[in-house]
């Protein structure tokens, strides 16, 4: 087959910044090349215009275009004649959910949309105003699509009741990771009472929940360490261009002193910072999977999650990790400081998460999964 990926983000030197996305779409799209079939990935918004190959998938960056008025649909359909144009030997095209940027296409090649977090679905799960504008994009563009993949039952299932779509052409396939990548031979060897958390510095990854908690730590433990990694970026509650400047405010003065904000991390740099730490702490309000918590777990780390709805299908609580939920603040210190006290616990979860990711989360697995959705797609349109 030759399968194409529309998207806004893929992380490569030659393109721009990529979250978890962009990272759970490049392991797949390196999979399904090294199996042998071919791959497109085409990536809008980009600084200029390129097309290359590398790995075995052909690389198509669509630069952003502006307009002087109606560029949420100029732009569109620029894109959808660009990859009109290039999909002759297509089978069936991947796109996300995130603004509907397929709502206005008409493209040649069935369309399977995946559910990586709309902005319908995180302003649902976050309980704030969304604009209509953005609902009806993303509902077209789902209305539109022959089939739709989520990572997590709840993402999937959520996504469908939203978007009053139809469940039936849903399908549960989970990110995977390169196993193979995530290699930690010394999972004893860690900077003692040192805490990540990696993310994007925005409220729904509860960081303002995570300073409360790390004060309380701190009182317990003055050595302890907090490494915070991810990009800054604006409040849509306060209006303020730095989410980080207000969770500054939320630690005390002596527990500031003991936190770290690295702030945007090169990818193949966090590995080793995941390897460093006691334990990874995620007490996030709203993802779809979240892909540094199972990156962490292949890395033979105890991991503190979230327990809302999507992390259901990650962990096993006290087996695997430890899930509460976000603003259960001393839930989460119990399980940290607990965690601080045994390094005989650490290390049987740690070996436990390992082996959950090797069998529900293993990418040569997942791309299996994929490619036979995708085939059936194809098949039930013939």
């Amino acid at each position: 087959m030759h399968i194409a990926y529309l998207t806004p983000e893929y992380p490569h030197e030659r393109t721009a910044h990529a979250g978890g996305m962009g990272t759970s779409i490049k392991n797949l799209a390196e999979q399904v090349a090294m199996i042998g079939h071919k791959v497109s990935v085409f990536i809008y918004g980009q600084n200029r215009s390129e097309v290359f190959t590398e790995k075995g998938i052909t690389f198509h960056k669509i630069e952003k275009l502006n307009y002087p008025i109606g560029g949420f649909y100029f732009y569109r359909k620029h894109i959808e004649s660009y990859v009109n144009l290039n999909c002759d030997t297509v089978d069936i095209i991947e796109a996300p959910d995130w603004t509907g940027i397929t709502a206005f296409m008409n493209l040649k090649k069935p369309l399977v949309i995946r559910f990586h977090g709309s902005d319908t679905y995180f302003c649902h799960i976050e309980k704030r105003p969304q604009k209509k504008k953005n609902f009806l994009f993303e509902k077209w563009a789902v209305k539109k699509a022959q089939a739709y993949i989520a990572p997590t039952t709840f993402a999937g299932e959520k996504s469908v009741q939203l978007f009053k779509a139809d469940v039936n052409k849903l399908k549960i396939i989970p990110y995977g990771l390169q196993l193979e990548k995530f290699v930690n031979n010394n999972p004893d060897q860690f900077t003692a009472f040192n805490i990540l958390n990696i993310g994007t510095i925005i409220r729904k990854k509860g960081l303002f929940q995570l300073a409360k908690m790390f004060n309380e730590i701190h009182k317990s433990y003055p050595k302890s360490t907090l490494t915070l990694i991810g990009s800054d970026s604006a409040d849509v509650s306060t209006g303020s261009n730095s989410t980080w400047e207000l969770v500054k405010q939320n630690f005390s003065p002596s527990a500031l002193l003991n936190v770290t904000y690295m702030g945007k991390v090169p990818y193949n740099q966090t590995q080793d910072l995941i390897k460093k730490a006691h334990i990874c702490v995620f007490p996030s309000l709203a993802e779809t999977l979240g892909m540094v918590t199972i990156e962490s777990m292949a890395l033979k780390k105890a991991v503190v999650n979230t327990n809302i709805g999507w992390a259901q299908d990650l962990i096993e609580h006290g087996h695997d990790g430890y899930m509460h939920h976000p603003d259960d603040i001393e839930s989460y210190i119990e399980s940290i400081t607990n965690l601080f006290e045994s390094k005989d616990t650490i290390l049987n979860v740690a070996v436990n998460a390992r082996k959950t990711v090797e069998s529900k989360f293993d990418i040569k697995k997942i791309a299996s999964k994929n490619l036979a959705f995708y085939k059936s797609v194809i098949e039930n349109l013939n």
